[in-house]
């Protein structure tokens, strides 16, 4: 599982790299709010480890934006302030827990524990990657906090896609799977929904890539 930690004092951001890694998480360290928004669109995490106290911003500011544009990743707020009031203002601005420092590192790691297993449960009606999040039961989609219109066919295909991160996709396979059937190689039907969902997904910085000759794949 992986776990963004942000947090600008680096000698206690690599004490909880460490005791994370030790326990099998995947942790990515990010010092300050541009790293972390970076980091977020470059890959899916289970849990955020967010410090309120930033070289480049404040914390609360940046969890409010990031609920703004529905991350629905969980949060734990990790501060040295920690007052009652700056608990519920944590909490009301979307974190999903909050540990003051200095703070025992088996009740971080029981937190963080807790959080991704209720996560994971969750998950099976979410998918996420990058800037593209679908919910499967709403069958709402964003792509980097901005809504997106798709049709049943371009959702079909996206969910796929989502479904087979880094792996490339055939268009034999795609024939198959979003219209049941084998397609005359010869047609464009595919290349022409392809194009369709990239346009709505950053055009030319679309993460969904062809390959030629082949088929292609979400990266």
């Amino acid at each position: 599982m992986n776990i963004l930690v942000v947090e600008d004092d680096r000698k206690l951001g690599r004490f909880i790299e460490k005791g994370l890694e030790e326990a099998a998480y995947v942790v990515t360290l990010a010092t300050n709010c541009n790293d972390a928004t970076e980091a977020l669109h470059d890959r899916e995490y289970e849990l955020v480890i967010l410090d309120i106290g930033l070289p480049d911003g404040n914390g609360l500011e940046l969890l409010k934006k990031w609920r703004k544009s529905r991350l629905t990743t969980p949060i734990l707020i990790l501060s040295a302030r920690g007052s009652v009031e700056d608990r519920i203002s944590g909490l009301n601005l979307g974190a999903d827990d909050y540990l003051g420092k200095p703070f025992s590192f088996d009740e971080l790691l029981a937190r963080a524990r807790s959080l991704t297993r209720r996560n994971t449960a969750q998950r099976s009606t979410v998918l996420q990657h990058g800037g593209i999040h679908m919910n499967l039961l709403s069958r709402e989609v964003t792509w980097r906090g901005e809504t997106i219109s798709l049709t049943q066919r371009e959702f079909a295909l996206l969910e796929y896609f989502l479904q087979n991160v880094n792996r490339v996709l055939t268009r034999t396979q795609i024939s198959e799977k979003i219209w049941d059937c084998h397609f005359d190689m010869g047609t464009n039907l595919i290349d022409v929904y392809v194009r369709r969902l990239r346009n709505k997904l950053g055009g030319e910085h679309s993460p969904i890539n062809t390959m030629r000759r082949v088929g292609y794949v979400l990266k």
